[in-house]
């Protein structure tokens, strides 16, 4: 849903926005206007345009091993947040103008102002990606884990215990005494 909502807006910006002055919404609160970001968050790193595919598809790769062990409701919306904004910005970073895997992303709400004076243009994408991760954030402090069950209390969310990464000789396959 992200992916189809964030290339829709971004369709619409292209088609009819980049060619008019900025649409002042809820009184000038939010602006759309039409730019386009070679760099990361805050423009950051413009000139390492090609880095941003392959980070956004290792994350993408990740999210899907993630969510195959995932039956917590929350937890499935929060990685879907993610991987939707994740994949919304790829989309542009393959197909989009300068050339594939260098494209520039659109972005298109400002807050405050015309010509984002005060906070950084964003996306659809950028939105999805904020608050799928803050949705994480929020549910791995609150103690609940992926797999749906909760924590005991003062400890994060981890869905399986950390410990060695080398199975204990002492202990068959199944955590039971040789």
């Amino acid at each position: 849903m992200v992916i189809g909502i964030d290339l829709a807006v971004k369709e619409w910006t292209t088609s009819v926005i980049a060619h008019r002055e900025p649409l002042k919404v809820l009184g000038g609160l939010i602006y759309v206007i039409y730019t386009r970001n070679s760099g990361a968050a805050f423009s950051m790193f413009s000139d390492l345009t090609w880095i941003f595919p392959i980070i956004a598809t290792a994350v993408i790769g990740w999210l899907l091993v993630m969510v195959r062990t995932t039956s917590s409701v929350p937890w499935a919306v929060a990685l879907g947040l993610i991987f939707g904004g994740a994949a919304g910005n790829l989309g542009d970073r393959i197909f989009r103008a300068p050339k594939p895997f260098h494209g520039h992303v659109v972005d298109m709400f400002s807050f405050l102002d015309d010509h984002a004076g005060h906070f950084p243009v964003f996306n659809i994408a950028d939105s999805a990606l904020t608050v799928g991760v803050a949705l994480a954030i929020l549910l791995e402090f609150t103690g609940r884990r992926r797999d749906g069950l909760r924590a005991p209390k003062g400890e994060f969310a981890r869905s399986e215990p950390l410990g060695n990464l080398l199975p204990d000789p002492t202990k068959d396959r199944g955590g039971r005494d040789a």
